[in-house]
């Protein structure tokens, strides 16, 4: 049975204190899941407005528009059900211990990073090595 830490509201993680102690894991572990508890909210709010949106428009340009805005909205939710796996992935990497530990070096990625990008699995270095690697490969 894991033990329950609890946050202060304004608790931040620094690098003045072991990485990815126990403190560090459970903000995390709440950041993704309220990241998450937010785009589910907004997948069903899409939901109300899609199906209160089906109604048949008379005008040819209304329905256009329409089924374009709907397209739009549908490919925004995919994209955003592809980051709730992210965030599941990453949660799991809180579980297994594993998670702020760059997946290529093993290094710890930055705070920083995390921060910015809680569902972070390579160092900016990393990243940044596989960003130029794509690109040169994209080139040929």
């Amino acid at each position: 049975m894991s033990k329950q830490i609890i946050l202060d509201a304004d608790y931040k993680p620094s690098d003045d204190e072991p990485f990815m102690n126990d403190r560090q894991r459970e903000y995390f572990r709440g950041k993704l899941l309220a990241w998450k508890d937010e785009i589910l909210k907004e997948a069903k709010e899409t939901l109300v407005a899609l199906q209160s949106e089906s109604e048949n428009h008379p005008d040819i340009a209304d329905r256009a528009s329409s089924e374009t805005d709907r397209a739009i909205e549908l490919r925004a939710r995919d994209r955003q059900r592809k980051l709730i796996a992210k965030i599941d992935s990453a949660i799991a990497r809180i579980d297994d211990g594993s998670y702020g530990y760059c997946e290529e070096t093993g290094e710890p990625i930055s705070l920083k990073r995390l921060e910015a990008r809680p569902i972070a699995t390579l160092s900016l270095e990393a990243q940044e090595r596989h960003e130029r690697n794509e690109r040169v490969f994209r080139d040929d």
